[in-house]
């Protein structure tokens, strides 16, 4: 049965790339990534308003944060050692740093309470831009969500605090079960 949408995401639609890219392979500059992002941003937001527009990008990245824990972090889970917290952080470190997304770092974890306040440098969508006066990785923070909710099994509500476009040089986000 055809899905009602046309491009419903599954993990084939990222093609088999040393195929199609035998020369290039899989890599490309940020600023072709960045100008994807902030174009379909800008043309989301005249068509739907900036609220709207958020809560694509937030639903985009819990999408790509699920479907990244299912491909990427799962794949590599010890067996020995299901569930492990710990475990999931340092393959997820492993993983953001090796594809050049970006570097994770846990700065409070209270497990008991599903609460983090996680950071990531040198990331993929703000690092390097101008001061804004405002956050800007609401996708990331979907992707955040996606993960931990992926290894969880729990709802969560992830929210950027301090971003590089507000002055800081790290992106931070407060992780809550909801």
């Amino acid at each position: 049965m055809k899905s009602p949408n046309q491009y419903q995401f599954t993990w084939d639609l990222l093609g088999d790339i040393a195929l199609g890219r035998p020369n290039l392979g899989p890599t490309t500059r940020l600023e072709v990534y960045r100008l994807m992002q902030f174009c379909f941003r800008d043309v989301l937001e005249k068509n739907f308003g900036a609220k709207k527009t958020d809560q694509i990008f937030y639903d985009s990245g819990k999408l790509a944060g699920s479907e990244f824990y299912q491909h990427i972090l799962a794949q590599a889970e010890n067996p020995n050692q299901p569930g492990d917290f710990n475990e999931l952080i340092r393959r997820t470190q492993k993983a953001l740093s090796d594809m050049g997304i970006g570097i994770l770092r846990v700065e409070k974890a209270d497990l008991a309470a599903g609460s983090f306040i996680l950071t990531v440098s040198e990331d993929l969508d703000c690092s390097g831009l101008p001061e804004l006066d405002f956050e800007i990785c609401v996708y990331d923070e979907g992707f955040i969500a996606g993960i931990l909710e992926s290894f969880t099994g729990k709802s969560f509500k992830v929210k950027e605090i301090d971003c590089w476009c507000t002055g800081d040089r790290t992106c931070r986000f407060s992780a809550e079960v909801v």
